[in-house]
């Protein structure tokens, strides 16, 4: 298991016992390492300053126990926003019928690795897209990133959704 996914393993489950789902944690480099952890509230509402610093608190603590990390580093914790990453399977369900951008690992039977359309959600465990060029299902484990693409449809829905 990488660095992320054992830091994954270690703060999951106090972040859920707080209400947060983690959605991605990543680490750059540089002269110091920062840790990124992005995090939403479990009831759908809006994540709030307060809410990323609880989260902070608590994860710091884990982490000088478990001290996954030997080198100095700084933590970031972030709601994921608007045009926010896809890093789950659920994320793909979510939030379909709106425009993301995909990568993938390995070229799909055409031989493209970039996508970019509506999402159509998920069936069978594939990942469902309709792009310019037909219809697309990608396994989600070639998935190297996707992330929604800012469009007024997603800000209409963004402010209905936080009323």
């Amino acid at each position: 298991m990488d660095a992320t996914g054992r830091i994954e393993q270690i703060i999951s489950p106090s972040v859920e016992a707080m209400g947060y789902e983690v959605v991605r944690v990543q680490i750059s480099g540089g002269q110091r390492s920062v840790l990124q952890i992005m995090a939403e509230r479990a009831d759908g509402a809006a994540m709030t300053v307060e809410d990323c610093a609880d989260i902070s608190r608590s994860v710091s603590a884990l982490l000088d126990v478990e001290d996954p990390i030997r080198e100095a580093y700084t933590l970031e914790v972030s709601s994921p926003g608007i045009d926010r990453p896809l890093t789950r399977l659920k994320d793909f369900e979510r939030f379909a019928g709106f425009e993301a951008k995909l990568d993938t690992r390995l070229a799909s039977s055409d031989g493209r690795k970039r996508f970019r359309g509506t999402l159509k959600g998920v069936e069978d465990g594939l990942v469902c897209i309709e792009t310019e060029q037909g219809a697309a299902r990608l396994e989600f484990d070639n998935i190297l990133r996707a992330k929604l693409v800012l469009t007024d449809d997603l800000i209409r829905a963004s402010q209905e959704a936080q009323g």
